[in-house]
């Protein structure tokens, strides 16, 4: 019997240990103190940028990333079939207004919305490029879109 104890309590002994280093190890409240903005406020989003002197080529292959990652689904596929469709198109000025309308909202919903009809286009946005945006999310052509084209 004794010996019977003495294994029990050699296996039992380093895990008693393990769980007393695990405990030790806990984080104490000050760890993140350097993650929470100043003010309690989150930082903001930086704003656009217009890049210019870029390349057309370059723009377009940017333009065309930036329609297909948009982290909206949603976007995501009808900027993506968008730009598959009238991007290589585009002069200079239509690429310009391009940029700026799925560069300047800080929301995606509001160019989803504003495509779709829910809600009105603002005066700046309100351009050749978003009537051709629309007449492409009204998809006359009853095309299925549930998949980005291939690049």
């Amino acid at each position: 019997m004794n010996v019977m104890s003495t294994r029990v309590i050699s296996r039992i002994r380093p895990l008693v240990l393990a769980r007393d280093v695990s405990v030790s190890c806990c984080r104490r409240k000050d760890d993140f103190q350097d993650l929470i903005h100043p003010e309690g406020r989150e930082p903001g989003i930086p704003r656009y940028a217009e890049r210019d002197g870029e390349n057309t080529n370059l723009k377009r292959a940017r333009l065309t990333y930036q329609s297909r990652k948009r982290g909206m689904l949603e976007n995501g596929l009808l900027l993506s079939t968008f730009a598959h469709k009238y991007l290589n198109a585009f002069d200079d000025t239509q690429l310009r207004l391009y940029d700026r309308l799925i560069n300047l909202p800080s929301n995606d919903w509001d160019i989803f919305y504003w495509a779709t009809g829910v809600k009105p286009t603002p005066p700046e946005f309100d351009n050749q490029v978003m009537d051709l945006l629309k007449k492409h999310v009204q998809n006359e052509d009853r095309q299925t879109r549930i998949m980005q084209p291939d690049l």
